[in-house]
């Protein structure tokens, strides 16, 4: 694994708002960025990434089968207990899931260790499976990569895979997000054409017009009845609000699933810790309420249950503190081994390793000058070495 400077492609901005890539810059620095790339070998992909995603994965799934039989699980989880049984019965139903997000530290050496579990909102899958493609291709055609560079990256190929296999046959999805978030309409844009290269018809309805009919039914604001939804809302959120109440009773199919809320907080690494200690690929982790917590001493990572890119996240090593973006989460938290991203030219990278249905489907990187990493930390994308 290495980092390998490029010279940007002249015209990659104006590529990327043709293609609705518009959240390349924040706050006027770079989001996407391409002066650099980071370089893989076959065997740094396949053994150190895809394997331990595959292997996470299905211990993530055996949690979970777990989880929807205990009340102490769900409550150490924090799944409100008014809907407990609901995302224990989704379980049980086979309700199914598209995607996930693990994020690792991993420099190509050591093994890939887990620092959380992505597994509701789809932050960078656009990216990932669209633009850093495209950054590929150009790459061979100009020949600043060689002909058989490659990529681990087939999310588009497989989402649209996993559509078909979650309906199998056809028919009308809604999709949902809020209307005026740019970053979330555009991934919720691209999540509609890939349903629709499926051979679904899918129809978007802003998060805040979903109402409820007499029935008790989901309907959009034309009245249309919402019998299956893609939601870029989180369900820690959802099952707070007044979505919560109706969602046993109205038939409704949900991407993410709601067992999905088991995955999608921080308190599945202590989880995963207690009943793995010592794999290769986890941290020592656990709830900052247990006794146990004292055994990582004066040096942790306080992150608590539910928080995204960052936020809220504190590394502490006795006095001193670097602390991530405060967004207001707070609640629980739990504590885990300090393991710094590796550093590459004075940058630090983190790999995000996708999950589609069951299958790994490719990665994503993000560089930051910090330890912590942010909704502005940079996109940076990659290849495979070709073989000498």
């Amino acid at each position: 694994m290495k980092r390998v400077a490029f010279d940007p492609r002249p015209d990659w901005q104006g590529r990327a708002d043709a293609l609705g890539f518009t959240w390349h810059h924040e706050s006027g620095e770079r989001y996407w960025d391409e002066s650099a790339a980071y370089s893989f070998t076959m065997t740094e992909i396949e053994d150190g990434l895809e394997a331990p995603t595959a292997e996470l994965h299905a211990m993530c799934l055996d949690l979970v089968n777990e989880a929807v039989t205990s009340e102490r699980l769900m409550g150490l989880l924090d799944i409100p207990e008014a809907s407990r049984d609901y995302v224990a019965d989704s379980w049980r139903r086979g309700a199914p899931s598209l995607y996930g997000r693990f994020d690792f530290a991993y420099d190509g050496t050591g093994p890939a260790k887990l620092y959380e579990y992505n597994a509701d909102t789809p932050t960078s899958i656009f990216e990932t499976a669209v633009f850093q493609w495209l950054w590929l291709e150009d790459r061979i055609k100009d020949g600043a990569l060689p002909p058989g560079a490659d990529q681990f990256n087939s999310l588009h190929e497989k989402l649209v895979e996993r559509f078909r296999q979650i309906f199998p046959q056809g028919g009308f999805v809604h999709f949902s997000s809020d209307a005026d978030f740019v970053e979330d309409r555009q991934t919720v844009l691209f999540l509609e054409d890939l349903a629709r290269q499926a051979g679904l018809d899918p129809k978007f309805v802003a998060i805040d017009q979903i109402g409820l009919n007499e029935d008790g039914r989901f309907v959009d604001e034309d009245n249309w009845l919402i019998q299956a939804m893609f939601k870029l809302y989180p369900w820690e959120q959802m099952l707070r609000d007044n979505y919560a109440e109706p969602l046993p009773s109205a038939e409704v199919l949900v991407l993410e699933p709601a067992w999905k809320s088991i995955l999608s907080n921080k308190g599945i690494l202590p989880l995963l810790w207690e009943r793995h200690a010592g794999h290769p690929n986890l941290l020592e982790a656990y709830f900052e309420e247990d006794a146990a917590a004292g055994r990582l001493g004066e040096a942790y990572v306080r992150k608590p249950l539910f928080s995204r890119e960052g936020a809220n996240v504190s590394i502490v090593e006795g006095q001193s503190r670097e602390d991530g973006d405060d967004q207001g989460y707070d609640g629980r938290a739990i504590r885990q081994a300090i393991h710094a991203p590796p550093r590459f030219d004075g940058q630090h990278v983190i790999v995000g390793s996708w999950v589609v249905g069951d299958e790994p489907a490719g990665i994503t990187l993000r560089e930051d000058a910090g330890r912590i990493t942010r909704n502005t930390s940079r996109f940076i994308p990659h290849y495979i070495k070709t073989p000498i």
